[in-house]
């Protein structure tokens, strides 16, 4: 581990997998309006990745933050796959994406040649956290495979990003995964700064983080970045459920009820899973995509609307959510 502990406190980040048409087609205008809309309301910390819209999010994201102070933010990215051009672009949950193929690289030189091309694409100077991505068991691409992907990792990207780091060309790096245990194992093996987790810490789907992750991360003192507090949208009401796939007949059963009760007691239920999920004392960041400029207003007073207590009572008195749960503030 680096001698520094980082405390990142960006409160809030805007996630790239929307800029990368991850659910609908978003033209380049509506998305600099999303990301002009985000700097205007204070949003500070950005989060992207080659692999949303198979290098369209980091296109955008560069087009817009090229033009401002590189020390007025702070931009992350992540490695694990290289982007060659291609006229028979492969089928992926990009809707319309760039004109790419991708091949999975999790060595040494793999990270250092992704990161050289997302500067590239981005017309950036410098990236401040670098995230392995996918490098995780639900990654149908990997599937059984993950854990001989990870060891490749463990030898080449991991100990080359603690390098970049010590020469401070990167401040830290991590993984971004939807999945706990490779972010276990990793601090097994590694020093990493800090981790994002998706989809893992929500209204539905909580107690494997408090029981696994929360402990380890309090440890030893990694920040911890949270995102997909709506699971990709289930809690803000778009019908969806993670990134991708059927949504598990209990999941649904259980945001029916919690929306039932969120509505008995007034409660805007996308704010409370933003509450929700920015509570622990381990979480250090919040982090949430938008597709158009009203989502990105929505989200940014989430900490400023009152949730009443009895809502979060009546949600643990019915078992909705896990009683050691951390209430916001």
């Amino acid at each position: 581990m680096s001698n520094k502990k980082l405390k990142l406190k960006n409160d809030l980040a805007l996630g790239g997998v929307a800029m990368g048409n991850g659910f609908e087609v978003v033209s380049d205008k509506r998305a600099q309006q999303t990301l002009e809309t985000a700097w205007d309301s204070g949003i500070r910390h950005f989060d992207t990745s080659p692999w949303y819209g198979l290098g369209l999010s980091e296109r955008r994201f560069g087009h817009f933050l090229h033009n401002k102070n590189r020390e007025d933010y702070v931009l992350s990215t992540k490695v694990g796959r290289l982007f060659t051009a291609t006229n028979n672009i492969p089928k992926t949950q990009w809707v319309k994406p760039s004109p790419f193929d991708y091949k999975y690289d999790y060595s040494a030189s793999g990270v250092r040649r992704s990161i050289e091309d997302s500067l590239q694409r981005m017309g950036v100077e410098s990236i401040d956290y670098v995230f392995i991505h996918d490098l995780s068991p639900d990654n149908d691409d990997l599937g059984e495979d993950w854990k001989s992907y990870f060891d490749t990792a463990a030898k080449g990207a991991m100990p080359e990003l603690s390098k970049m780091r010590d020469e401070g060309l990167i401040k830290g790096w991590g993984l971004g995964v939807n999945t706990i245990d490779p972010i276990l194992k990793t601090i097994e093996v590694a020093d990493p700064d800090l981790f994002l987790s998706a989809i893992q810490y929500s209204m539905v789907k909580h107690k494997d983080s408090i029981d696994r992750l929360f402990p380890v991360i309090e440890k030893h003192e990694i920040p911890l970045i949270v995102a997909a507090p709506f699971n990709a949208g289930l809690l803000a009401g778009q019908g969806r459920f993670n990134y991708q796939g059927q949504m598990p007949a209990e999941i649904k059963e259980r945001y029916q009820e919690i929306k039932n009760i969120a509505e008995a007691h007034k409660v805007d239920l996308s704010k409370a899973s933003m509450q929700f999920s920015a509570a622990p004392d381990c979480v250090d960041t919040l982090l949430t995509g938008a597709s158009r400029p009203s989502q990105v207003k929505e989200n940014v007073n989430f900490k400023e609307v009152q949730i009443p207590t009895d809502f979060w009572a009546e949600l643990k008195s019915e078992g909705l959510i896990d009683k050691r749960a951390a209430e916001p503030k």
